[in-house]
């Protein structure tokens, strides 16, 4: 199955570049769709760049607090700045009612080849 998601440039850039492994999302309807193997097609907001990637492996987990805990800081987008990892960070995109009612999930990807 192939799947399609949008991502902020600095995101993008970090998964092409092969910095950040695990793209991190809310486990809502769209994403309990993708399973191991199938394919995400990502699309930068910013400039409609492209990517593509295999899903690897799924962590499914209750909030991002359990997800940073359980993942390396490294795999989740925070080369360089390990300490400052911080689950909090995912209140600017998603509420904690939101978390809580879906679920989290941390979407391992390998394969990751740009587009044209």
């Amino acid at each position: 199955m192939k799947t399609t998601m949008r991502l902020k440039k600095e995101p993008f850039d970090a998964i092409l570049c092969k910095d950040k492994t695990v793209e991190m999302r809310l486990f809502d309807e769209k994403r309990r769709t993708v399973s191991k193997g199938d394919e995400i097609k990502f699309v930068c907001e910013e400039n409609g760049r492209k990517m593509s990637a295999i899903v690897a492996d799924m962590h499914i987990l209750g909030d991002f607090a359990e997800l940073y805990a359980s993942l390396p800081a490294v795999a989740i987008g925070y080369k360089g700045r390990e300490e400052s990892a911080d689950y909090r960070d995912m209140y600017a995109y998603y509420c904690e009612e939101d978390i809580k009612k879906y679920g989290v999930v941390g979407i391992e990807l390998s394969d990751v080849r740009a587009e044209r």
